[in-house]
């Protein structure tokens, strides 16, 4: 009788040990060339940000949102041609709106809830990405043009000889 309880126990230990270590870590296996190949799959650890910056980039050919913490982690991005638009869509108000909603879909496991913006470019989906971040509900916290001024620029071409 003392037998069967101890074995019992050792029994219930051994099978709470393994239960630990089966959800610290699973098991995934694989057979390759009929050889079985087990390697443990670690879980994404995701961490809550609550504040971070938007950069928006609007050209004449695309816009492209990226978001990202405050040290410049990439969480998340998306632009026109990844969201299904081509040709001369890409650059349209409509587009911006549509990337910035999959964007703030992205980041919604982060628990991301206000963004700092710096646009850059003159495309015409600045505004409407803007727009669209406080319509997906982000609070913008402060809105930055880092559009690249030239200061005297580039050397002009000669006059033409006609």
């Amino acid at each position: 009788m003392s037998m069967e309880i101890s074995e019992n126990i050792i029994n219930d230990s051994l099978a709470g040990a393994t239960d630990k270590t089966a959800e610290l870590a699973p098991q995934e296996s694989k057979v390759v060339e009929g050889r079985s190949i087990s390697r443990a799959r670690r879980r994404k650890i995701i961490r809550q940000v609550r504040s971070g910056r938007a950069y928006i980039q609007a050209t004449y050919n695309n816009t492209i949102v990226t978001l990202t913490d405050l040290q410049g982690n990439v969480l998340a991005w998306s632009s026109a041609g990844r969201t299904g638009f081509r040709g001369p869509k890409k650059s349209t108000p409509y587009a911006a709106g549509v990337i910035v909603k999959e964007v703030v879909e992205k980041v919604k496991p982060y628990g991301l809830s206000e963004v700092s913006v710096f646009v850059r470019g003159v495309g015409s989906g600045r505004e409407s990405a803007i727009r669209a971040f406080h319509a997906n509900g982000l609070q913008v916290l402060a809105i930055r043009d880092v559009t690249p001024i030239p200061h005297n620029g580039c050397r002009p071409p000669r006059p033409r000889r006609v």
